[in-house]
């Protein structure tokens, strides 16, 4: 009897046809493929990660490259083996065909290579794992710190990444829904840096100027022993005036914290940080509604220990940012009379950039603990919980800092002396009385330990 020929899945028949009219002559190309498909207990969520040999375009200034493109992100099959589709996606006005996205690289062509590498195809199914695991998804202008060399080499200088648009694909529809292309682009760890501080897209649009730092189509190379600055130092002057000018992206970083009420009058329950952590551990369920992620994560994956920074798009609303989610939507508001924070070390540099890149200019910015999120708002974000009559307050786990006007040029003076190009190991603290308000640098310790060792 003769075997019929298995039929390709929609999903993916659609991601494949928008491929073949990128690269028409090739039909079938080198394919790295999951043995042990994701549905079936694989550890692996890419099915395939298809390699094309993009010959570039002298006249555009684009070099030859492989081109690596990920099928499993999105749904393929729309039978709920992977990705179960949400009830109202069919009246939705943008339905998503599962995470709403697949992965590709650009991969410079080195001149010895017939075959393209396959460790591409290892990054892409790592940053995949990380979405799979935490229902995180990625954006242009996302940046994920890496912390080494992508190419498993030991010399590479290109050991971070930002999300871009792929130049070639576009978004495509599918029987289950759109399909945006999220291109992996290598980066160095200075430009890392001015993107977590500034603006991802901003990075993005600097590298597409010169065919050095990956051109208009954003070409990795791993093999670049220069950063962005180095190679156009005029640059970083630009950066350093866009951002005085228009602020920062970065919403919120992971970081531990602590904090107490600072009381104007006595008898008054006590409120703080081991408090809300006890309510949080004691809570049978803990489960809340899920809400946009916007903060760092950190994630072990296979051996593999990275963490992803991802910086939000610029918005004067909490709405799209917060509550995490851990944070229970229907809690009352917990007025403090006044609060002190303290925060770890690891998290000192972003106390300047979070009042002048951020509040300063009507944004918010979020520190992100085990159990507890602490936002700190300028007067003229909408959608918070706390105003100038009560500028500290706590929802739930979600703990809530109105920063006024008159006060942001006083931090910004305070935290001017903190040397950001070094790692804070000594204990600073800063105080304003008039507002009830204290910030101490100091690694805070851990509610489990405190739990543990009583």
């Amino acid at each position: 009897m003769q075997q019929q020929p298995t039929s390709i899945p929609p999903g993916l028949k659609t991601l494949i046809d928008q491929c073949h009219r990128i690269y028409p002559d090739q039909p079938n190309p080198l394919q790295v493929t999951t043995i042990l498909k994701y549905w079936l207990g694989g550890q692996d969520p890419l099915d395939y990660i298809s390699m094309y040999n993009n010959r570039g375009n002298v006249e555009m200034g684009i070099l030859p490259h492989w081109h690596y493109i990920s099928f499993g992100l999105s749904d393929l099959h729309g039978d709920g083996r992977v990705h179960v589709r949400e009830q109202n996606s069919e009246t939705s006005d943008y339905p998503l065909s599962g995470m709403g996205f697949e992965l590709t690289f650009r991969l410079l062509k080195n001149p010895n290579d017939e075959r393209p590498p396959t460790w591409p195809a290892n990054l892409l199914q790592a940053l995949a794992r990380y979405c799979f695991q935490t229902g995180n998804r990625f954006c242009v202008g996302d940046n994920v710190p890496w912390r080494k060399p992508i190419d498993n080499s030991t010399s590479s200088l290109i050991q971070h990444l930002l999300i871009a648009e792929d130049p070639q694909l576009n978004m495509t529809e599918t029987p289950f829904g759109s399909v945006q292309f999220c291109q992996i682009v290598g980066v160095t760890e200075e430009e890392l840096e001015q993107a977590s501080r500034w603006n991802g897209k901003g990075i993005l649009n600097y590298l597409k100027r010169d065919v050095t730092t990956g051109g208009e189509w954003l070409i990795t190379n791993v093999y670049r022993t220069q950063s962005l600055f180095e190679l156009f130092p005029e640059t970083l002057q630009q950066l350093q005036d866009d951002l005085e000018k228009e602020g920062s992206d970065l919403a919120g970083i992971n970081a531990e914290f602590t904090f107490r009420e600072l009381h104007k009058q006595k008898f008054k329950t006590e409120i703080d940080s081991d408090a809300l952590n006890e309510q949080c551990l004691s809570d049978e369920n803990n489960k809340f509604p899920d809400t946009k992620e916007i903060c760092l994560m950190d994630l072990s994956v296979t051996n593999e220990s990275f963490s992803f920074l991802q910086s939000m798009s610029i918005s004067n609303s909490l709405e799209d940012a917060c509550p995490v989610n851990f944070q229970p939507l229907t809690a009352n508001v917990v007025p403090l009379d006044g609060i002190e924070i303290t925060l770890a070390f690891s998290a000192a540099k972003y106390l300047l950039l979070s009042i002048k890149d951020r509040v300063r200019h009507g944004r918010h910015f979020t520190f992100k603990a085990q159990n507890l999120a602490l936002t700190i708002l300028g007067e003229s974000v909408t959608g918070g919980s706390v105003n100038k009559s009560n500028p500290y307050g706590v929802i739930g786990y979600w703990v809530q800092i109105m920063i006024t006007d008159d006060l942001v040029p006083r931090m910004m003076e305070a935290f001017q002396t903190i040397d950001t190009s070094k790692e804070l190991t000594e204990r600073r603290e800063f105080e304003w009385p008039d507002k009830n308000l204290k910030v101490i640098i100091d690694n805070p310790i851990p509610y489990n330990t405190l739990k543990n060792s009583s």
